[in-house]
């Protein structure tokens, strides 16, 4: 068993996902998931989504549900036994974003990459994983592609979690306080820059990138302590809000849509 997959079997991560800040996550991803899917001009039953890192199917249940033709791989054999419990809709298999040898190229009209950029540590994993998803993407097909914010984890473990110290003398941030791969064991953090750089050398093209949850991981306790009225205002005004670069680097996720072009 690897570290990471010790970890997903402790950690709960549908308990994350329903969480509201979960909820903005996923409400503002599925939007724009939808927002592709219909500019595919492609029937919805002849529409064919590959989700990488599908966790317990929080995004490939329902879009499957839906009437898509979903398949998901995942890596964590705990949490794919719960999404083939939850349901029988979706394809599921256990693999690795790095070998998606399973399937041809051009298989999918929309691939999702959801989970695997938040632990692959190094530059080349992750353009093997982009790499990947494009390759098993149709030409003219769309890769999306989720990452965890450098500057989250500055302001919310080193300063607000008071870290700042040790994390400085175990060389756990650069001194332009950027993460380093000993910064955390599990996860990668990254900054906009980066995610240029990636999508350069994995020759992809991005339409847009989004900040799918916003301030929401910061304001957790007062979110929780909305109406739900109040709640759907947050929701809005995330949607509203989320494309901002103002906005961007201090998120703590983003959604890079890209396409494969033709």
């Amino acid at each position: 068993m690897t570290e990471l997959e010790a970890y997903y079997n402790k950690f709960n991560e549908e308990k994350r996902l329903n969480s509201r800040h979960g909820q903005v996550e996923f409400c503002v991803s599925m939007k724009y998931i939808h927002d592709c899917l219909s500019m595919l001009g492609v029937e919805k039953e002849n529409i064919k989504i590959l989700d990488v890192g599908a966790g317990t199917g929080r995004y490939s249940i329902p879009l499957a549900e839906e009437g898509y033709d979903v398949t998901a791989v995942e890596l964590v054999k705990h949490n794919l036994g719960r999404l083939k419990q939850k349901s029988s809709l979706v394809k599921a298999y256990q693999g690795n974003a790095l070998k998606l040898s399973r399937f041809e190229d051009g298989t999918f009209d929309l691939t999702l990459v959801f989970g695997p950029m938040y632990h692959l540590k190094s530059k080349e994993e992750k353009i093997r994983a982009l790499k990947e998803a494009k390759r098993v993407t149709r030409e003219g097909g769309y890769v999306l592609v989720a990452y965890i914010m450098n500057e989250y984890s500055i302001i919310t473990y080193a300063f607000k979690e008071g870290h700042i110290l040790e994390a400085i003398k175990e060389g756990m941030i650069d001194e332009s306080f950027h993460c380093t791969e000993k910064g955390n064991p599990l996860y990668s953090m990254v900054r906009l820059e980066d995610i240029d750089e990636l999508n350069d050398l994995a020759g992809l093209y991005r339409e847009k990138i989004i900040s799918a949850d916003g301030a929401a991981n910061y304001i957790r306790q007062n979110l929780n302590a909305l109406s739900e009225e109040e709640f759907k205002y947050f929701i809005q005004y995330q949607m509203a809000v989320c494309e901002r670069a103002d906005l961007m680097g201090a998120a703590g996720h983003t959604v890079d849509i890209l396409r494969k072009k033709e």
